[in-house]
């Protein structure tokens, strides 16, 4: 390991970044100094620029992978290396707004009963029924579910922040039958070691499964899941503030975005979160299975 890199690794660490933050700040350097061959204190603003024109326009990379590439830059230039003249030269894309594909709950339906492992139904249950992203569900704990105060213990979310997570009685029944099946000692989905949470592409996998075997024609990934949290909640009548809280957005701009996405929003006074799984789960199979919906 080079000197600089293992400095950036102690800068990232010594403000927090997670174990996961880390790994992409320091691939994408990496990427950025293999593509000139060169070590990145070699390299200047000219070589910045002529990378994010490659990346935009010869790798065609996403506004994701773009964005983290410049995060991870800024921060080597600006805190690594302490060139903070480089950092205006690292500039930031524009934000996609891109609606996210959100199931019905006959579709959210079929989709669990197409779902054969137990144990990835009930992954996939709990990222529904709570509004999880994947890296949470799968670092529950046992020790996380309170069935008294009926809530899920989150912990280290995204900006690495605690949070409690609604946990229904339909979800808790669900995570009961789950256990008495499989009888986890601490991690609530273990792996194929069970002193490490199962790896998400273990969800993906089922998600891909899943969605063929259910015949739907939208596109579903793990954090569709999450997505359709907020919309039926919304639709519901759930106020915005408590899917804010549920899902731990920092701001509530964000979680106003699926406004855009419900199809009509119930004017009712604030409530908590309904047990929406309940009624997913509960719904019958509708429509032409062969055509989707």
């Amino acid at each position: 390991m080079s000197a600089l890199r293992q400095r950036m690794i102690e800068d990232l660490r010594i403000r927090n970044y997670s174990p996961r933050t880390v790994d992409i700040c320091i691939r994408a350097v990496a990427r950025f100094a293999g593509h000139f061959g060169k070590s990145p204190d070699r390299l200047g603003t000219e070589q910045i620029r002529a990378y994010q024109v490659f990346l935009v326009e010869t790798r065609k990379a996403s506004w994701a992978i773009f964005n983290q590439t410049v995060c991870a830059l800024r921060f080597l230039y600006n805190v690594t290396l302490d060139r903070e003249e480089f950092v205006n030269h690292i500039p930031y894309a524009r934000p996609e707004r891109k609606l996210p594909v959100v199931l019905s709950l006959s579709e959210i339906g079929r989709f669990f009963k197409a779902i054969s492992n137990l144990k990835h139904r009930t992954v996939l249950m709990a990222m529904y029924g709570a509004g999880l992203r994947i890296s949470e569900a799968l670092q529950l704990q046992l020790t996380d579910i309170d069935s008294e105060r009926m809530v899920l213990r989150i912990r280290q979310g995204k900006g690495r922040k605690d949070r409690y997570a609604p946990l229904s009685q339909t979800l808790l029944f669900a995570l009961r039958t789950y256990w008495k099946v499989n009888r986890p000692e601490k991690w609530l989905f273990p792996g194929a070691k069970p002193d490490h949470p199962l790896h998400p592409t273990a969800i993906q996998k089922a998600c891909k499964w899943a969605r063929q075997e259910a015949r739907l024609s939208k596109s579903v990934t793990t954090h569709t899941m999450r997505h359709c949290f907020a919309t039926h909640h919304l639709e519901a009548g759930t106020d915005l503030r408590t899917i804010q809280h549920a899902l731990g957005h920092r701001s509530l701009n964000t979680t106003a975005f699926y406004l855009h996405v419900a199809t009509e929003t119930r004017d009712r006074s604030p409530r908590g979160p309904v047990d929406l799984l309940a009624a997913a789960v509960a719904s019958p199979v509708t429509g032409d299975r062969q055509a989707g919906s």
